[in-house]
């Protein structure tokens, strides 16, 4: 990133396998779950003022703004000014369980009983909007709606703010609440959900995703200033890509050229070699054609013997806008850790994919480097996001 380095100071997660940065982990190096990935024992409460703040707001905004809350606990006293502290959060679909609820009453009850709260809740940038009114961040509050690209997207994004001084601070990361009727049977009858209930990634039997949610939010800050307050830094984000495939609507394009141009833009802009990178996680969703995409992708840009490679979404499932942000917090918390968590879900290698160096059984030692986190997303929308070591 030129001019300004970029500070990861603090962390806010919540996910199907754990609330907080350690459950987390701890989910992520766990047994393989079975069915949805939902956020149990969730509790918005304590994150709003009232009752009615809570009920004002969707699912996917109350994930948002508890995430933003932990993440800015665990970074602590910041300093910047009000308007050089920014919000960038991605979602999928946004507030589609208000709007799913609302176009019920309307249906059951007529137009007049629809909430007149139903706009500003289910609105893609309701997060970003409520969690700049929370902490009074006057920067720039922004939604990237990209599939499931948005989160990987919304965090590169917020890095070059601060790379090109335009902020001090910003709140990046994606939220997703997609547990609705409709939508869980769009994904079914498209044919895009597992039918077994089982995530698989890059595994011979794997027959589509698993639904997840959750929220993840990451403190970025300019390095200098972190420094200066005594902040830990736990990680730097290098560099990050954005491409589009320009060619279908849900499948990738063939031989995973857009991935390719995705991690080589990152690379680029991260000013590291391939080489140099010693772990990916992989957008890995348990999709025949999008893994076998980016194993091709993969094996084209690092070798069969290349970066260790894992998808966490064998524990998170595929949550979707949020998901490259949860992917981006166990890229952190992987450094912190010093290991790589296994892909859960893998049991079979597929004898038609190209050669990975896949993380599978156990958690894999290592010494931390350069990481890729990558999210590929509907729309051919392709996001690679660069993370170093502190």
């Amino acid at each position: 990133m030129p001019v300004r380095r970029v500070a990861v100071t603090g962390l806010g997660v919540l996910a199907s396998c754990g609330i907080g940065t350690e459950a987390f982990w701890n989910g992520l190096c766990g047994p393989a779950p079975v069915g949805e990935r939902r956020v149990l024992d969730f509790d918005p409460t304590p994150h709003f003022d009232n009752p009615k703040e809570v009920r004002r707001a969707d699912r996917c905004t109350q994930f948002a703004i508890a995430a933003s809350d932990m993440a800015l606990s665990h970074a602590g006293n910041l300093i910047a000014d009000p308007l050089r502290r920014g919000v960038l959060i991605g979602t999928g679909i946004g507030g589609i369980e208000t709007l799913e609820a609302q176009i019920k009453v309307m249906v059951e009850k007529g137009e007049r009983r629809v909430s007149p709260f139903l706009v500003p809740m289910m609105m893609p940038n309701a997060a970003p909007a409520a969690v700049s009114m929370r902490h009074c961040f006057q920067g720039p509050a922004e939604n990237t709606c990209t599939a499931c690209a948005a989160g990987t997207h919304a965090i590169a994004n917020a890095a070059r703010m601060i790379a090109y001084d335009r902020c001090d601070v910003v709140l990046a990361g994606g939220s997703e609440a997609p547990f609705v009727r409709t939508a869980i049977a769009g994904f079914t009858n498209m044919t895009a959900l597992s039918s077994s209930g089982v995530s698989r990634p890059f595994d011979a039997d794997r027959d589509g995703f698993v639904m997840g949610e959750g929220a993840g939010v990451l403190v970025l800050e300019e390095w200098n200033m972190a420094v200066q307050r005594g902040a830990t830094i736990l990680a730097e984000v290098l560099g990050g890509a954005s491409t589009a495939d320009a060619h279908h609507i849900t499948a990738p394009s063939p031989g995973g050229v857009g991935a390719i141009a995705c991690m080589e833009l990152a690379l680029e802009e991260a000013g590291i070699s391939p080489e140099a990178v010693t772990h990916i996680n992989a957008h890995g969703t348990s999709t025949p054609l999008n893994d076998m995409a980016e194993a091709e992708a993969v094996n084209k840009l690092f070798g069969s013997s290349g970066p260790l490679m894992t998808s966490t979404k064998g524990i998170t499932g595929h949550a979707l806008g949020a998901a490259g942000a949860l992917e981006a917090v166990a890229v952190v918390l992987a450094m912190q850790k010093g290991l790589v968590p296994p892909t859960a879900g893998f049991a079979t290698p597929d004898p038609e994919m190209p050669e990975i160096n896949l993380v599978t059984g156990e958690p894999a030692a290592w010494s931390p480097g350069p990481a890729l986190s990558n999210s590929f997303g509907f729309g051919g929308h392709n996001g690679s996001l660069v993370l170093g070591p502190a």
